[in-house]
């Protein structure tokens, strides 16, 4: 039995998203495949499988991506999902917990690909936004609306840096408490 499920998380809601999806593996639906807002399970026992989700360096068909996934495979990790750098990871509980990021370091450098990939697209949105807005001003009166949803979109996407900047720093704290 299969079901699909549309929700929405942002980027830097990655780590709700985990929780979601194992959330749903606890009860008994295992994630089948993921690509942007469709989730797609499939009944399984309760907790057979944990789910982590990750941004890679780069896009899951580039050689270096293709190298970890297949080492993470022979892992026992199999790969269910990618759209974009973003992967849906699950592996079989009974194998232990499945966690990718064992400390402080691995996880700081994982934030680190998530705040590249936000300032990147939410400067870039923010770029467009203004230059449409510019040329309002300078060749006529009409509404630029795309300017005004650029601006917005690059406005969320910043106020996502900030949260991922600020667990980030949250975590460099942590690990020199360690250290």
């Amino acid at each position: 039995m299969r079901k699909v499920v549309h929700k929405l998380f942002w980027a830097w809601d990655f780590e709700e998203e985990e929780k979601w999806l194992n959330k749903m593996a606890a009860e008994g639906w295992a994630l089948a495949s993921a690509r942007y807002v469709r989730y797609e399970f499939e009944k399984s026992l309760p907790g057979e499988y944990g789910v982590c989700v990750e941004l890679l360096e780069h896009t899951a068909g580039h050689s270096e991506s293709r190298q970890y996934l297949a080492f993470l495979e022979e892992m026992g990790v199999e790969c269910v999902g990618t759209w974009i750098r973003w992967v849906y990871l699950r592996k079989k509980t009974a194998d232990g917990e499945f966690e990718l990021f064992s400390d402080n370091k691995s996880r700081v450098a994982h934030l680190s690909w998530i705040l590249v990939f936000l300032g990147i697209i939410g400067g870039m949105n923010l770029y467009v936004g203004l230059y449409n807005i510019m040329l309002l001003f300078t060749v006529g009166n009409e509404i630029n609306l795309l300017g005004y949803v650029n601006i917005l979109l690059g406005w969320t996407f910043m106020c996502g840096f900030g949260k991922i900047k600020k667990r980030k720093r949250k975590l460099k704290e942590e690990q020199q408490i360690f250290e």
